[in-house]
């Protein structure tokens, strides 16, 4: 995207210009969405995170079970 300033054109409406053009283009909504997408995990890490869920599920319904969970 290329956009060139006009003769006699003002800063602040070629500004206007340009963020209503970045805009339209769908730029900043692509950026937004891939700026916090996550890698994918390898295997081991996958089964490292689903046995420490595993363990924290069975904690925490055992401290509810003798009633000292939130």
């Amino acid at each position: 995207m290329e956009i060139r300033k006009r003769k006699n054109e003002s800063v602040g409406t070629f500004l206007y210009r340009f963020n209503k053009r970045v805009q339209q283009s769908g730029v900043l909504k692509e950026v937004k969405k891939r700026r916090f997408a996550a890698r994918a995990e390898n295997k081991r890490q996958r089964r490292v995170s689903a046995i420490y869920r595993v363990e924290k599920n069975r904690e925490i319904k055992k401290l509810r079970k003798i009633g000292r969970s939130k």
